[in-house]
């Protein structure tokens, strides 16, 4: 059974849920489809695949939007509208600006806490293992790195 959401933000083109270790956009009806083409449905993120959080306040005459940047993704590169448009992307009204700004705390913390949890010299011998078989490490640079992790 899956978690309840821990935040719940009702956007313009669609529907945030913030839950433990993840996010999800839902999307649906006449104006998801007009803002973000025929992206429909539901998408799930992990926080762990968030490089970075983009935010744009709503103001008095223009709608705000929280954007999330995945590896690989080009939002950055995009203009405004383009990034309003992309299906990482939910925009909100001015009346949401602190709920966006406690989801972007939130999302960042747990990423943060994530990212600092120790990983054990036998998970890194592990994926340096894998390189190796991989050919992307030699022998003399998997040695090493071995030897910097046990001495550690």
């Amino acid at each position: 059974m899956l978690d309840a959401p821990t935040i719940t933000l009702s956007g313009i083109n669609g529907q945030l849920e913030v839950h433990e270790d993840r996010l999800s956009i839902r999307r649906k009806g006449f104006l998801a489809k007009a803002t973000q083409g025929f992206f429909a449905g539901e998408k799930t993120i992990y926080f762990n695949q968030i490089t970075s959080i983009k935010v744009k306040q709503g103001g008095l005459l223009t709608n705000g939007f929280i954007q999330f940047s995945l590896a690989g993704n080009q939002e950055g590169k995009r203009g405004l509208l383009d990034q309003t448009k992309d299906e990482n992307t939910v925009m909100f009204r001015k009346d949401k600006n602190e709920a966006v700004q406690q989801i972007r705390e939130y999302i960042e913390k747990r990423r943060s806490s994530a990212s600092s949890t120790p990983v054990s010299v036998a998970d890194e011998l592990t994926k340096f293992k894998a390189l190796l078989d991989k050919n992307v490490l030699t022998q003399e640079e998997f040695d090493i790195k071995k030897r910097q992790l046990l001495n550690s």
